[in-house]
């Protein structure tokens, strides 16, 4: 799939294409019916189908010290979009400029222009512009005078409620790993180059591969169920703790995968983890014996939450 910087002109034979246009952080149920539907009009009409989606977040541009709350990576959404039947994934680089950018300008110097879109398909509440001036009210009103098609995507319901990042977000958060998998139709995943650690869990018996967690979410520090995806495709089942080591000082946050029954060299390589199921929180131990029988506890547990994977 071809990664297009949205401050250019995208080449000619991807211009008169269908852009699905919005934030797209986690693909989730909803972001997927959006997708989907601007890949359809694509195929049926024999024109290049376009993911546009911003970063920085806007939310990262207009307050810079939020806390991290990414849900995906740029490689990561490229891919997923690649596997939903996109053609491209258009970056639009939130910047001053952007975010100075009247409605009006987005779409006739951006998306008509720029961009040379022949139809916007986005999800309900989407806004643009400066000050959210624009709207999916204002697509409408300048697609019927300037000739493009734009069609608005109704919000996806669970048996709770509308799909939505912030119910991810609020999931994990609270180490619902089973409600965020559903929202997300796949588990929460963390991609990331294995660094070296202080090799405390090989002292232990239980070797990590440490990762950062770099501008994702923070699911509930804790330990849990998860599956590790390596570069040459293999999955590893394992226990990983989330959190600040508590047992260790001082303190530093990581991602730290045991994998079972791997004894392979990662460090440097690019992996996948992903969060199947909480398992407990995190908790200081007296003394190492403890630590390493509730770790041999929490890997007896992950496998058999893992058993059918």
């Amino acid at each position: 799939m071809i990664r297009l910087d949205g401050h250019h002109p995208i080449p000619e034979p991807l211009r008169g294409g269908v852009i699905a246009l919005g934030n797209f952080d986690g693909f989730h149920a909803g972001h997927q019916a959006v997708v989907g539907r601007a890949v359809r009009h694509a195929r049926d009409e024999g024109r290049p189908a376009i993911v546009a989606t911003f970063d920085p977040h806007p939310v990262r541009f207009f307050k810079p010290d939020v806390a991290p709350f990414r849900l995906t990576t740029l490689d990561q959404r490229q891919e997923l979009f690649a596997a939903a039947g996109a053609d491209a994934m258009l970056v639009l680089p939130f910047d001053a400029a952007l975010a100075a950018t009247s409605a009006e300008d987005f779409i006739t110097a951006l998306l008509l222009g720029r961009y040379g879109a022949a139809g916007v398909v986005t999800g309900a509440d989407f806004t643009f512009g400066k000050g959210r001036g624009g709207d999916v009210v204002t697509l409408a009103d300048h697609a019927r005078r300037l000739g493009f098609f734009t069609e608005m995507v109704a919000p996806v319901d669970d048996s709770e409620e509308v799909v939505s990042s912030s119910r991810i977000r609020e999931a994990l958060r609270s180490g619902d790993c089973d409600t965020a998998a559903r929202l997300l139709t796949r588990p929460f995943t963390v991609r990331n180059v294995v660094q070296h650690g202080d090799k405390n869990g090989r002292l232990l018996g239980f070797p990590t591969a440490n990762l950062d967690m770099g501008q994702y979410l923070r699911p509930r520090y804790g330990i849990y169920a998860v599956t590790g995806r390596l570069p040459d495709g293999r999955i590893l089942k394992g226990a990983a703790n989330l959190g600040i080591r508590p047992s260790f000082d001082p303190p530093k946050e990581l991602l730290e995968p045991h994998f079972f029954d791997f004894a392979g060299d990662l460090y440097g390589q690019e992996i996948d983890v992903a969060f199947h199921a909480f398992i407990r929180p995190e908790a200081k131990y007296d003394g190492m014996d403890a630590l390493m029988a509730q770790i041999a506890r929490d890997c007896e547990q992950a496998k058999a939450l893992l058993a059918d994977i």
